[in-house]
Parts: C-alpha cells; sequence; structure tokens
C-alpha cells in the first residue's frame, strides 16, 4: 500500500471491482459466441485497464499485474494483431475467476497474493510473444501503410495556407505513469481545438477515446496563434510529459515527418464540405457523455443493506405503533384522532412503501451467474445447450434474492444433469443436438414467479415407481393407485434420487427437496410438472418481500393466528351438513369439486367445542396444486403485519413461520401453510 491510507476507499473498490468483474463475466460469454465483435472486445479491454487502474492505486499488485497483462493481449486483439483462439478464451476465463477470487479474499480481511496470480501474467504473454513475433515484419508495413495523408487533408492544409494560417504537427508524449490516456488526450485535443482548426489526429479521436494508442499520438492543426504559446498551453496540461511541435511548409512535409512517427491509423477522407466543422460535434458527443455520466454518478449512492435493514425494522415498529394507536382510537370513540391518524397511516404507508422499494433488487443479481454456470458444466459433461433467460429485470427483496441462489443451482443442475441428454443421444430421438435450459420471472399479484424448463428427457414415472419400491417408501398397493403427478411429487422427499451413479453433480438423494424447503421457509410455493421425452417445468413462487405482508388473521380457540394472504385462495362458510367423509377424511362440494378438510384446531392441539355450531369458517389455501380448507373457529380479519424471528430455540417448530405483534399488543404467531398441510 502506498504511503496515504486507501482503506476508508477499500469499500467502494470492492464494490466496483465485483461490477466490473460480474461485467466481464458476460463480455466473455458474448466474446466466446463471437469472436469477430469488436465492441465486445474493446469493452473487455476497458474493464481490465479500469480493474488495474484500480487495483494499482489501492496498491494490490499482483492483481494490477494480472489485469495488465490481459490488456496487453487484448490490446493485440484490437489492432488485429491476435487471433482469440479456444485456449485464449479460457485462460481470460480463468483469469476472471482468480481476480474473483482475489477480490473475496481481500474482502475477507487477506490480500491479492495467489499462485494463479503469478502463473497467468506468464501464460498470457507466452501468447503474447509468440503472436509478436509471427506478425511483426507485417505490422511495420501496415504502419507505414497508415500514415500516408489523404487527398482531402492535403486540401485542408492548402486552404489553411492560403488563409494566412500556420499549419503544425504536433506529437503529444504522455506520462508512462498516466492511468487515465483517454481523459488527457481529450483535454489535449480540445485546448487545441480552441486555438485552431485540427486537421487531424493519428490515431483518430474515436480510438483516442478507447486508449488504443501507446504514450504518444499526433494532432495536425492550423492556426493563427504563435507556436509557442500552443506549446505553453498544450504543456501544462496535467500528465502530459513532451509536446514536440514542427511547422509544415508544404503538404509533402506532413508526409515525410509521419514516416518516423508511431502513427496508427489516419482520418478517413471526406467531402470538403465536412471539412475541420466535423471535429466539433465528436468533441461535443465526448464532453456531453462524460457530463451525464458525472451526473448519474451523484445521483447514486451505496448503502450497506444492514442499514436497510434498520430502516425496515424501524419502519416495522412505526407499522405496529400505528394499529396499535388507531385500536386505542377505535375503542375511545375520540373523533378527533380521525383526521391525524388518516394522515398519519397515509405517511406511514408512504414510507413503508419507498423502504420496501429500497430494497427491492433486480433478479439478474442472481441470473447473471447461471450463463458461466450452464458453460462449464454443459463443456465438463459433454453437451450442448442453450441458455435463454428472460425478465432479469423482475425485482424481490434482497433477502429473497440472497436466500433463492443455491436453490436455482441446484435446479440447473438438476436439468443439466438428469434433464439434457448428451448430443448424439437427442440426435439419435429426432431432436436438435443443443438442448435448451429456459429461465424466467415475472411479477404475478404480490409474488414472483421464477420458471425453470428443459426440453431433455423429463421425469419417468415408472423408473420413480419401481426406485421408491424398492426404498420401501411405497407399497405395491399404493404403486398401483398413484397418478403420475402424484408419482414425480416423490421426486422431493428427502434423500430421493433417480441417479444410478453418484457423481459431482447428483446421486447423493439432495437437490429437490432442499429447494423445496428453501422456498417455503421464504413463504413460497413450489410445483413441478413433467412429461417423458419432453422435458420438465418448476414453477416457483415468491412473495415480493418477507419483511411486512398483508395477512389474514384467524381465531382457533382463545388464540389468534395469522397466514400471509400469498397462501390464501378464499374464505367460506361451510355448512355442518354439507361435510361428508371420504375414508374418515373431512370433505365438501365446492362450485363442483371435492375440497379436501383439516380441523386447524386439531393440528395446533388446541381444544374446542363446536357441537352447536351450525356453520364454520374455512379458510382455503394452496400447496403446489393441492388445495385445502382449514376449519377456524372466526375469521377476524385482514391487517398488514410485521414478520418477527421466533428466535433460535423456536425457529425449527413446524407449522410456524415467525410471529407478529398486533394492534392490542398481543403477540400472533403465523402460520406456516405448506408444512402444516402434511400434518
Amino acid at each position: 500500500m502506498t504511503n496515504m491510507d486507501m482503506s476508508q476507499y477499500l469499500g467502494a473498490f470492492l464494490d466496483e471491482s465485483t461490477e466490473n468483474l460480474q461485467n466481464l463475466n458476460d463480455l466473455l460469454l458474448s466474446l466466446e459466441k463471437s469472436r469477430s465483435d469488436d465492441g465486445c472486445v474493446n469493452e473487455i479491454f476497458r474493464i481490465a485497464h479500469t480493474l488495474k487502474g484500480m487495483s494499482s492505486t489501492m496498491g494490490f499488485e499482483v492483481m494490477a499485474h494480472l489485469t495488465h497483462a490481459m490488456e496487453d493481449m487484448l490490446d493485440l486483439v484490437r489492432k488485429g494483431q491476435f487471433a482469440l483462439r479456444d485456449e485464449d478464451i479460457s485462460i481470460l476465463f480463468k483469469c476472471l475467476d482468480a481476480l474473483t477470487a482475489m477480490v473475496e479474499a481481500i474482502r475477507g480481511g487477506g490480500d491479492d497474493h495467489t499462485p494463479e496470480g503469478e502463473s497467468l501474467p506468464k501464460a498470457l504473454h507466452a501468447r503474447i510473444s509468440a503472436a509478436q513475433a509471427s506478425g511483426k515484419a507485417a505490422r511495420g508495413r501496415e504502419e507505414e501503410k497508415r500514415a500516408v495523408m489523404s487527398d482531402q487533408e492535403r486540401e485542408w492544409i492548402l486552404e489553411a495556407k492560403e488563409q494566412g494560417m500556420d499549419v503544425f504537427e504536433i506529437r503529444v508524449a504522455l506520462d508512462p505513469s498516466c492511468m487515465l490516456k483517454a481523459a488527457r488526450a481529450y483535454m489535449v485535443v480540445s485546448r487545441a481545438g480552441e486555438l485552431g482548426e485540427i486537421i487531424r489526429t493519428v490515431p483518430p479521436v474515436e480510438e483516442l477515446e478507447k486508449e488504443a494508442f501507446d504514450e504518444a499520438f499526433i494532432l495536425c492543426m492550423a492556426t493563427h496563434e504563435l507556436p509557442d504559446k500552443v506549446q505553453q498551453a498544450l504543456s501544462n496540461i496535467s500528465e502530459v510529459r513532451t509536446v514536440e511541435m514542427t511547422r509544415l511548409e508544404g503538404h509533402q512535409a506532413l508526409e515525410t515527418a509521419s514516416d518516423s512517427r508511431n502513427l496508427l491509423e489516419p482520418v478517413r477522407s471526406e467531402d470538403a464540405e465536412g471539412g475541420p466543422e466535423e471535429r466539433d460535434p465528436v468533441a461535443e458527443t465526448a464532453r456531453a457523455q462524460a457530463t451525464e455520466a458525472v451526473k448519474r454518478t451523484g445521483r447514486t449512492v451505496r448503502v450497506d443493506i444492514g442499514r436497510l435493514d434498520k430502516l425496515m425494522n424501524l419502519v416495522g415498529e412505526l407499522v405496529i405503533g400505528r394499529a396499535r394507536i388507531e385500536r386505542l382510537a377505535m375503542e375511545a370513540k375520540l373523533k378527533a384522532f380521525e383526521e391525524p391518524l388518516s394522515q398519519l397511516g397515509r405517511i406511514s404507508g408512504e414510507i413503508q412503501e419507498l423502504v420496501t422499494k429500497l430494497r427491492m433488487v433486480p433478479v439478474s443479481f442472481v441470473f447473471d451467474r447461471f450463463p458461466r454456470l450452464v458453460r462449464d458444466l454443459s463443456k465438463n459433461m459433454g453437451k450442448e445447450v442453450r441458455l435463454t433467460i428472460e425478465g432479469k429485470e423482475t425485482e424481490l427483496d434482497r433477502t429473497v434474492i440472497d436466500e433463492i441462489g443455491d436453490p436455482m443451482v441446484h435446479l440447473i443442475r438438476n436439468c443439466l444433469d438428469h434433464g439434457i441428454e448428451r448430443p448424439e443421444d437427442r440426435k439419435r430421438m429426432g431432436k436438435p443436438r443443443e438442448g435448451e435450459i429456459y429461465i424466467a420471472a415475472y411479477q404475478e399479484g404480490n409474488g414472483v414467479i421464477i420458471e425453470v424448463r428443459d426440453d431433455g428427457k423429463g421425469i419417468d414415472p415408472a423408473k420413480i415407481r419401481a426406485k421408491a419400491l424398492e426404498k420401501g417408501i411405497i407399497n405395491r398397493d399404493e404403486a398401483q393407485s398413484m397418478t403420475d403427478e402424484e408419482l414425480i411429487r416423490l421426486v422431493l422427499l428427502p434423500g430421493f434420487s433417480t441417479a444410478e451413479e453418484v457423481t459431482d453433480l447428483s446421486g447423493r438423494g439432495v437437490g429437490m427437496d432442499a429447494v423445496k424447503s428453501k422456498v417455503e421457509s421464504l413463504g413460497g410455493q413450489f410445483q413441478i410438472e413433467s412429461k417423458v421425452g419432453e422435458g420438465t417445468r418448476v414453477l416457483i413462487r415468491l412473495p415480493l418481500t418477507l419483511a411486512i405482508v398483508l395477512a389474514l388473521l384467524i381465531r382457533v380457540g382463545n388464540e389468534t393466528y395469522a397466514i400471509s394472504l400469498e397462501n390464501v385462495e378464499e374464505t367460506l362458510l361451510v355448512n355442518k351438513d354439507d361435510i361428508k367423509y371420504v375414508h374418515g377424511t373431512p370433505v365438501t362440494n365446492v362450485r363442483g369439486e371435492i375440497l379436501s378438510l383439516k380441523d386447524l384446531a386439531g393440528i395446533l392441539g388446541t381444544e374446542v367445542n363446536r357441537e352447536a355450531i351450525e356453520e364454520h369458517p374455512v379458510v382455503v389455501v394452496r400447496s403446489g396444486r393441492t388445495r385445502i380448507g382449514f376449519i377456524v373457529d372466526e375469521l377476524v380479519g385482514q391487517q398488514e403485519i410485521v414478520i418477527k424471528p421466533l428466535g433460535k430455540l423456536l425457529a425449527k417448530v413446524r407449522g410456524m413461520a415467525g410471529a407478529t405483534i398486533l394492534g392490542d399488543g398481543n403477540v400472533a404467531l403465523i402460520l406456516d401453510v405448506a408444512s402444516l398441510h402434511g400434518r
């Protein structure tokens, strides 16, 4: 590290580096598909350059050395002196992984020293040296050809002479340690443009903006100013090392002088009408873009998630306090409180909505890691897979986003291992060699649906039946009576696996049950559909936020409970005479469909006496494709509730998702519908 204390900038460095590495991952995936994409190469070069500058400034020299080596290779690619091959792309991916590991090590309090940090630059430079040796002669001939001036530019020089202007060739060399070459070059060009007319730059302005030059570049300009004034003005710009000016007496002189310079590319010939004035729009556009970037940076601020959590907790307390005041005012029948309470409710509601939105994060935060995951796994397994992702802009609460990543990885691994067939097998079955995995996210009501689908071999109910019989999960009578859908749901049981052998990806009996458990712990719902030979489709429904939700309050015995409205389909009043029994299970007919009933008092172990009650309130909930009605004593009403965790001692109690404080100050337990359904 330098003498200056850089620790205050470490957080910003880590955040910026993580963001740049994610972009680098996406760009490398695109580059692998289209090696000729110059825009992609330029953007990767820019990211490598940015990471080099930031890491060098922070004193992480290993990271700076690696990104500098990447920059060297990509610079040759940009100049057309190096053609990327599969092994080069693989090396760049290894560089990405090494940089990611360095950033995580630094985040954990370590440093950037890794074995890869030493070996990868050597591998890159070995590739660079080979390319430079083979292309050196060709580059010399190309540079000589590029140095020739166009007829239009010669004509502009003659016109300037006729108007009494002097024409100079100015060679500007920047300091070798300059980190922002493009910015310095832009300042030089802008200052020169204020003192005269710029005829050409070598390389062109577009290349200067991309930093596609070494330490020096050349301007040709016509001016009425004295050469000392021009030289002084350009020399005063920070990080400009030298300014060499040569007066051109004729248009041939520029060609003679140019042969000895490191000229990269001339400006293309253009019509006489679009002469020097056409430099201004370029400069203005660059200036406008830079200004807009600065404005955007000034309008955003990074906030630690811990502060947002604390803010959400305070908003939760505000909601509870508001509910208690409203209840007390209603019981005391204080009409004077109605208007201020209404205003307080509106303000607290807007604050709650704003804080909720502040915590919302696009699902791209999770989805962006999947293209690389699919690429690496499919290559290792010898499968050809096309990944399609839609709805990355859909937003979820940061807490949900943090928890859903691992379950999604399980699903994708299952698609690749169990679903997608090998290319030769797909061809034999009449399918395209390339399999498809489709991931989508979209909002529906107050929740978000995440869909994961593949066009592989699907789940075979017959194979599940045989495996379940073998493991003793079901008996022969059950095996014969179970539908295909019921058999497919067996894959969600803990420890159930149809894999013939244990691999790195599957066969240990973990996966789908872990996904289902995680989704249900988040208050979500899990559904799986499959057809043999056509593929498998998994639907996950998740709540937008886990902090403050709208709930239905119910009473069972003397206790009040809450059920998230996400899980409630409808409420009914069922007449005592309409309840029938099928194999000991109470059912009723609702609009022509049979609805299974369960007494919530029995499940919760609460003693109640309903002998004299003729109509029973019923809460209809859905778990997957199954609907069930819970018989309760009273439907209290809807209310916004703040979910509070139960703590370590009660966290594993089945059927309970948390607790909340009601308007009267009492605590109500929040029921976990998914786990109650199976009891």
